[in-house]
């Protein structure tokens, strides 16, 4: 067994990372989905929650092998955010936000983790990836 992944991003940004990624590593074998959470400016916005925290909670099960699920979205307090943090009151999961590549990547590199386990890999892959000019901090000063 293993911990599924499920990413729920605004526009098509998760399904875009999986597919880099896996252009990038080829295959894996952890269960993986995107959820691309699109509102029209003039949808009713509460009915469009639920529609959309439904078929996150159906990708959450189809991924769901048993031993939890990851859930990575783009942006914290976003709906995207929000949708996950429903999942996690009711589900087996963890809760990444702030999603890119590299920490996808980590991930993806990473079969056969604990959820605990996966949840730090995503974590230190996605702080990581991130420098200034190559370096941790480039030379900038966090004062």
């Amino acid at each position: 067994m293993s911990v599924g992944i499920l990413v729920i991003s605004h526009g098509n940004i998760g399904s875009s990372f999986i597919d880099a990624a896996k252009q990038m590593i080829g295959q894996n074998t952890l269960k993986i989905k995107a959820l691309d959470a699109n509102i029209a400016l003039d949808a009713n916005i509460e009915s469009t929650l639920d529609e959309l925290y439904a078929k996150a909670s159906l990708l959450v099960k189809e991924v769901d092998q048993g031993d939890g699920v990851l859930v990575l979205t783009d942006l914290f307090g976003s709906t995207p955010s929000n949708i996950a943090h429903r999942l996690y009151e009711k589900n087996n999961i963890s809760v990444v936000t702030g999603i890119n590549l590299p920490m996808l990547i980590r991930i993806l590199s990473s079969s056969r983790l604990s959820l605990e386990a996966i949840t730090k890999k995503a974590y230190s892959g996605g702080v990581d990836g991130i420098k200034i000019n190559g370096t941790d901090n480039g030379g900038i000063s966090e004062k």
